[in-house]
């Protein structure tokens, strides 16, 4: 199966919390046939799976606050990345959505170009990763 991501030599990261809670949404039948689920499922594939003590503090985890350009718009956003259910106007993103998926797991300066569903690809830069909640010492959320 061809993953939905180019790499540039670099690993994702995903803490075993977070993917546990991500594997539980997956399976929920609100959830499970999307096309972007299927995208995150493919990169959770090719993370490389730590404990959330060992989670860098530069990497994006669930909650962290991250800071990215993204190139077909020359744009740059901040956002918190959130489960589904929490998405509010207050600057949140869920991990589902395609620029969501992307984000979770890239560390700050890592550039990614991530097919999303419909063929159209979206270019992301990892600038900044702020208030991400193992850094915190906030293990279990």
């Amino acid at each position: 199966m061809n993953a939905p991501l180019e790499i540039e030599q670099f690993k994702f990261i995903v803490t075993t919390f977070d993917l546990e809670r991500i594997e539980e949404y997956c399976s929920n039948f609100n959830y499970r046939n999307l096309d972007e689920i299927k995208s995150l499922r493919e990169k959770l594939d090719l993370a490389d799976i730590v404990s959330p003590q060992e989670v860098p503090a530069d990497v994006v985890t669930m909650h962290s606050t991250v800071t990215f350009f993204e190139r077909a718009a020359d744009a740059e956003y901040q956002y918190t990345l959130v489960y589904p259910g929490v998405v509010n106007p207050a600057g949140t993103i869920s991990v589902f959505t395609p620029v969501g998926s992307a984000l979770l797991g890239m560390s700050k300066g890592q550039t990614l170009n991530w097919r999303m569903p419909g063929r159209r690809e979206l270019c992301l830069r990892v600038l900044d990763v702020t208030n991400q909640p193992e850094a915190a010492g906030m293990y279990y959320r």
